[in-house]
């Protein structure tokens, strides 16, 4: 996912910097190569941050902006401090919470925006009527769609978005050695390292803290305890060392559904591929629509399992799936996976052993037809199907067919790609009557209708 850097502090005639500040005014990087599609190396120039769409400086309870900085880092820094202020600020409106963050931080924080459901981020910045800024990485990878909302958000707020770019060098050397795509063959996480984790390193030595876009509900399986401010844990701030750098969630609690009202609301631009079905956007190859009954996020690097869905960008706040007992020891069921509360869960769905799986795959003349879903409790993808596969079972009572399921992670996960055709979770098994030959289910429209007219294309 490519996420660009807006500068979208205005400068109006009420708000200057001090003369002895003006040649300390932070900014973002001084990258000068970006890569494009093209190929063409394209020179940039050093971009200081201005403030943006500022409006006169307001005489409320809040810090004043120009203590704000030194403040917040003097005392708030510290974790604890900022465990006590997301505890407060919990069950605050996002609108609330950016404009704490912008108070607190003033020039030093930016917005980082990835051309998605970030516009609401630069929205709720605009409302404050305070100084902010905007950054994004572009990763020379991006949907077109993606750089024509980039210009038409600088239009519609005024603003000049402050970009970071992949070292050329680094790109270079990747695609030469291993090809435009070796991501589809070895995993996105090289890729990414090179084209956004590193260009977002440089640009964060250049703040004291960033407000992101994160929401818990975008996966549940790995960004379920975000919390609205806390001590960056994985990446450092212009101070240098742990503790340096805040970051600031503010749509964290929001769901999905409510940020795009509030865009409808606002009529601020979109990026024109989410009418297209997309939901979650990064970059052209490593992005595609989303179809029903599919997580969000399942839009992303789909020829890779759940739990390699994150890009590094906020390692620090994935929730590890296998989380241990506190002697260091995974606390585990008997199919070798972390212990989580199960799914398909219906007096209409068989639970299948591995003794049982086997057996109905080696039947050559069964009684009835089964459908059979392979699956992993943690995957998220599994949990978005969770009711349509239940519904499905439900309709097929006493039509003569079984529904099943069978947790193919842990051990039991080479078993099912040798014997199961599983590829990524989750994955639909057909077993028909008087046949040996189970029939994978070929679509990754996981809505009751699509999976009926499966079922019913073969019973």
């Amino acid at each position: 996912m490519a996420l660009a850097f807006t500068s979208s502090i205005s400068t109006p005639s009420s708000f200057k910097f001090p003369p002895s500040d003006r040649n300390n005014i932070p900014q973002i990087g001084s990258i000068t190569v970006s890569e494009r599609p093209n190929g063409a190396a394209v020179n940039i120039r050093q971009s200081f941050a201005k403030p943006v769409n500022a409006q006169p400086p307001r005489k409320d309870s809040l810090l004043p902006l120009a203590a704000a900085a030194t403040a917040m880092v003097a005392s708030e820094t510290k974790e604890q401090d900022l465990q006590r202020i997301a505890t407060d600020l919990d069950n605050a409106s996002p609108l609330e919470i950016m404009d704490r963050a912008l108070a607190s931080f003033g020039p030093d924080i930016a917005i980082a925006f990835s051309g998605a459901e970030d516009v609401a981020l630069i929205e709720y910045a605009k409302l404050t009527g305070r100084p902010f800024r905007v950054f994004s990485l572009d990763t020379g990878r991006l949907n077109p769609e993606t750089y024509q909302l980039f210009d038409a958000v600088e239009k519609h707020y005024g603003i000049r978005i402050e970009y970071m770019f992949p070292d050329a060098v680094e790109v270079q050397a990747l695609v030469r050695n291993k090809g435009l795509f070796s991501f589809y063959e070895d995993g996105h996480q090289e890729c990414c390292r090179v084209r956004k984790v590193r260009p977002l390193r440089r640009a964060l030595k250049g703040l004291r803290a960033w407000i992101t876009g994160q929401r818990k509900d975008q996966s549940p399986g790995t960004r379920s305890e975000i919390p609205v401010v806390q001590v960056d844990p994985v990446f450092e701030g212009m101070d240098g060392g742990i503790g340096s750098l805040v970051k600031w969630n503010p749509v964290a609690n929001v769901k999905g559904n409510d940020i795009w009202n509030f865009l409808r609301t606002m009529d601020v631009p979109v990026n024109s591929l989410h009418s297209q079905g997309y939901v979650s956007i990064g970059c052209e190859p490593c992005t595609r629509p989303v179809l029903p009954g599919q997580h969000e996020r399942e839009g992303r690097w789909w020829w890779e399992d759940a739990k390699a869905k994150e890009c590094g960008l906020h390692k620090g706040n994935l929730k590890q799936q296998d989380e241990g007992n506190g002697n260091g020891v995974s606390q585990s069921d008997a199919n070798g996976a972390a212990t989580v509360p199960d799914i398909f869960n219906s007096q209409n769905v068989v639970s299948l052993s591995r003794t049982g799986i086997e057996n109905l795959a080696k039947l050559e003349d069964r009684k009835e037809a089964w459908l059979v879903v392979l699956y992993a409790p943690w995957c998220p993808y599994c949990q978005a199907m969770e009711e349509s596969y239940v519904e499905l079972a439900q309709r097929l009572e006493g039509s003569g067919m079984k529904v099943g399921k069978f947790r193919a992670d842990g051990e039991q996960k080479e078993f099912a790609r040798r014997e199961l055709e599983l590829g990524s979770f989750p994955t639909v098994i057909f077993f028909p009557k008087h046949s040996s030959r189970p029939i994978k289910y070929p679509s990754e429209k996981r809505d009751v209708d699509s999976l009926m007219a499966f079922v019913n294309a073969l019973r």
